[in-house]
C-alpha cells in the first residue's frame, strides 16, 4: 500500500526475504527479531531491510505484530532442536516404510509449535500418497497439524550444502542465494562456456546458478558487437566473423588471403588499424623444430645420455662383427662344398671299380631298366 513503511524479514539464515508492514509507532533496526502473522502462523524472523521501497502494484502484506523479546529468542532456540528431531523422526520412519525414494530434507515449526510442515523430496517417487503419508505420520506429532511441502534438487542441494562444483568450500546457494532464478542454456552459449553436463551441470543436477551472475554484462556487450557468421567491412579488407569476444570488445574475423585477426570495435567502427595485430592460427601448432626434435627409444627411457661418438662406436663393433661372423659362414660354405665335391668323385670312382650294387643300395633306388643294364654288363665282364 502506498504510504505504507515496509521492512524484509528472513526466517531462515539463507532464506527468501518477505516483505512486512510495520506499524507507525514500531522502529526497528537491522538485525532485530520481530513476530509476524503468516500463511504457516506466527512465526519469528530477522529484519533484513528496514526500508523497502513499495511499488504501485504492491499485494496486500501482512503487518509486523510485535518486536521479539529475550524470552522468545530462548524459545526460537527450543523449536530449532524440536525441528531438527522432528526430521530424524520423519527420516526414520521413511526408511522402515514402504515410501522408498522419499527423504526428509527439513523441518519447520510455527512459534507457537501448533503447526509442523515437513519439506520432502520425492521426485523420483511417481506413487507417493501425501494423504497416506501424514495419515500414518501423524501420531509421531501430536498435538500438531502436519503439512507437506514437496521440495526440488536445488532446494535438497541448498539445505546439504557441502563442496560445490567448482570447488569452493560452500556452494553459492548455501552461502548467498537467498532465490533460485531461472537458467538456461542460452546463457553457457552467449558465454562460449563447453556446454559438456560436467561443465554447466551443479551437484544437483541443474545447470549452474553461476551461469546468471555475468550473462547481463555478455548480453550488453554482445548488442555493440556483430553476430557471428556475419560478414563485416574491416581496415584489412572485408571478411566473415568467426567468433565474438565480448569481453575483450572484439570479435575474430577470417580475412581473405590474410588469414584470422582480432579486430577491435573500435577499428570497426573507425576504419582504422590501432596496433599491428598478429594472425590468429586455426590450430595450435608445434613451436619446437625438427632439428630440435630426437627419437627416443622406450625400452631406453630414464638411461642417462649418451655422446655421439659413443653412440657411433657400439655400432662399428657390430659392423666388424658381422663382417666377421659373415667371413665365416662363407668358409662353412666353402668347406661344406668341397665336402660334397669330394663326395661325387668317390662315387663315381666306385661305380667305375664295379661297386654299382653296393652304391645303389646305399643310394636312391633306381629303376628296372637300369638294374638289367647293370646286371648284363657285370655278367660281360
Amino acid at each position: 500500500m502506498p504510504g505504507q513503511k515496509l521492512i524484509g524479514v528472513q526466517f531462515k539464515p539463507v532464506g527468501k526475504t518477505y516483505h512486512f508492514a510495520l506499524p507507525e509507532d514500531m522502529v526497528v533496526e537491522t538485525d532485530d527479531y520481530v513476530i509476524v502473522n503468516t500463511a504457516r502462523g506466527k512465526q519469528i524472523g530477522k529484519v533484513t531491510t528496514d526500508q523497502v521501497v513499495a511499488s504501485d502494484h504492491q499485494q496486500e502484506v501482512q503487518t509486523v505484530e510485535r518486536k521479539a523479546t529475550p524470552r522468545d529468542l530462548i524459545l526460537r532456540d527450543m523449536i530449532k532442536e524440536k525441528e531438527a528431531e522432528a526430521v530424524e523422526k520423519a527420516a526414520n520412519f521413511l526408511e522402515n516404510s514402504r515410501y522408498g525414494g522419499v527423504k526428509a530434507i527439513d523441518a519447520e515449526y510455527s512459534f507457537d509449535s501448533s503447526r509442523l510442515t515437513l519439506f520432502l523430496s520425492y521426485e523420483n517417487s511417481s506413487d507417493f500418497n501425501m494423504r497416506s503419508f501424514i495419515r500414518e505420520a501423524a501420531p509421531m506429532y501430536p498435538d500438531t497439524r502436519l503439512e507437506i511441502r514437496q521440495v526440488g534438487p536445488r532446494d535438497v542441494a541448498k539445505e546439504i550444502s557441502g563442496l560445490g562444483a567448482c570447488g569452493i568450500e560452500k556452494r553459492c546457494c548455501s552461502r548467498f542465494l537467498t532465490e533460485f532464478s531461472s537458467i538456461s542454456i542460452r546463457m553457457a552459449k552467449s558465454q562460449n562456456v563447453s556446454l559438456s553436463p560436467s561443465e554447466i551441470t551443479g551437484i544437483c543436477g541443474r545447470l549452474r546458478c553461476c551461469l546468471a551472475y555475468e550473462h547481463d554484462l555478455y548480453e550488453e556487450a554482445r548488442k555493440l558487437l556483430p553476430k557471428q557468421k556475419k560478414t563485416v567491412q574491416t581496415p584489412l579488407g572485408e571478411g566473415r566473423v568467426l567468433q565474438v569476444l565480448p569481453l575483450t570488445d572484439s570479435v575474430i574475423v577470417d580475412i581473405p588471403e590474410i588469414g584470422r585477426r582480432e579486430i577491435t570495435r573500435t577499428e570497426l567502427e573507425t576504419g582504422k588499424m590501432t596496433e599491428q595485430v598478429p594472425v590468429i592460427p586455426a590450430y595450435e601448432e608445434s613451436s619446437s623444430s625438427d632439428s630440435d626434435v630426437e627419437m627416443v627409444r622406450f625400452d631406453n627411457v630414464g638411461s642417462p645420455p649418451k655422446s655421439r661418438d659413443a653412440r657411433s662406436e657400439p655400432s662399428r663393433g657390430r659392423s666388424r662383427s658381422s663382417k666377421n661372423r659373415s667371413g665365416q659362414a662363407k668358409a662353412k660354405a666353402q668347406e661344406g662344398s668341397t665336402k660334397t665335391d669330394t663326395g661325387k668323385d668317390n662315387l663315381s670312382s666306385q661305380k667305375r671299380g664295379g661297386r654299382g650294387r653296393s652304391s645303389s643300395r646305399r643310394g636312391k633306388r633306381t629303376p628296372r631298366n637300369d638294374n638289367k643294364a647293370n646286371n648284363d654288363a657285370g655278367k660281360g665282364n
